[in-house]
């Protein structure tokens, strides 16, 4: 048996997920592809959006037309907890003696493999299959390759990596298809067409489901919202803390904020403080985080407000302030100083 294992959050499953996992199945005459909707990453922030069952159903749904050669396999969701791609290989292993297993990621993961849980043990029980993707080019040279897989390498060639392991890395072309989950959610949320990017009994499940509103029914006033985002960031000694209304502009939101952190670790650490602090009060999650594996610029977007935590000296290169000008300063304060002041 030549198994492969397809895994991910599927929020929501679209084409470019179908396009790959089929894709690799055909040309590398895969037996099966396992779907395996993640029930938590260990390296990604959540994110406001449905339960783990209607993910379920919604990747049931995207990859319903494929009989027996792609199976939704809903393991990691019953297990629960984070999930990790280890436990479930070793757990295939066992239910499929002596089967070949092909793990089938892509390369923005390709490139963080390292920081997966036990991934020199997913080397010596799995090959992989490295997936094209737009914005991504796949390595054209052994340099090219990151640094973690050097010391497994037997041998370079086109495309292909023999390891050490006796397994391989395989990089393989798709005809690519422009789509992604977060850019999806946000199209879904302002209610533009998604036929392309999604099959039509899914957009239906989404549709009657109302998943994907926009966050505004549950936050309210986004004007306190966004004074309450300036008081979290000020407790983890944000710097420079400003707020400015864009309710009169033509900016894609009604608010934003720009903060500052001494470092990389910093501006993360005060942007994962915002996403607890807003779940605690609001009981929301960001539509989206991104930034957080640099820590250079994280943007954490609540819809009608977006947030901007910078590393100080990359806030001064971007002088992303400039671009609001015409808009009114809010004049956030910090409570503290206020405090002090009274």
């Amino acid at each position: 048996m030549r198994i492969g294992i397809f895994g991910g959050s599927f929020n929501p499953p679209h084409m470019g997920h179908i396009n790959s996992a089929s894709t690799v199945q055909k040309k590398l005459g895969l037996d099966r592809v396992l779907i395996i909707p993640s029930n938590r990453s260990p390296l990604k922030v959540p994110v406001d959006g449905p339960s783990a069952e209607q993910r379920l159903e919604m990747t049931r749904l995207a990859f319903s037309t494929f009989g027996d050669k792609l199976v939704v396999d809903d393991r990691e969701l019953k297990r629960g907890g984070i999930s990790y791609t280890i436990d479930t290989i070793h757990e295939i292993e066992k239910e499929n003696p002596g089967a070949k297993l092909f793990l089938i990621i892509g390369p923005d993961q390709f490139f963080d493999f390292s920081q997966w849980k036990d991934f020199a043990k997913i080397f010596e029980k799995a090959d992989i299959i490295v997936t094209s993707r737009p914005g991504y080019d796949l390595p054209a040279t052994q340099e090219e390759l990151p640094a973690y897989i050097q010391p497994f390498v037997e041998e370079y060639e086109f495309n292909f990596i023999e390891l050490k392991t006796g397994h391989s890395v395989q990089f393989l072309s798709l005809n690519d298809v422009v789509v992604s989950s977060t850019e999806l959610r946000k199209t879904l949320r302002i209610g533009r067409p998604v036929e392309k990017h999604i099959p039509l009994a899914l957009e239906n499940y989404i549709k009657a489901q109302r998943l994907y509103r926009p966050l505004g029914d549950k936050i309210g006033n986004y004007a306190k919202f966004t004074e309450f985002c300036a008081n979290a960031l000020f407790a983890k000694k944000g710097i420079n803390v400003r707020g400015f209304d864009l309710t009169q502009s033509s900016a894609p939101s009604e608010y934003t904020l720009v903060a500052s952190g001494t470092s990389t670790r910093h501006a993360v650490a005060m942007a994962e403080n915002l996403v607890l602090a807003v779940k605690e009060e609001f009981n929301v999650h960001p539509q989206s985080v991104e930034g957080t594996d640099e820590g250079r610029w994280v943007v954490v977007d609540y819809g009608n407000l977006i947030v901007h935590v910078f590393y100080d000296f990359v806030r001064q290169e971007y002088s992303l302030e400039s671009l609001w000008q015409g808009s009114k300063d809010m004049k956030l304060k910090d409570p503290d100083e206020r405090s002090n002041q009274n």
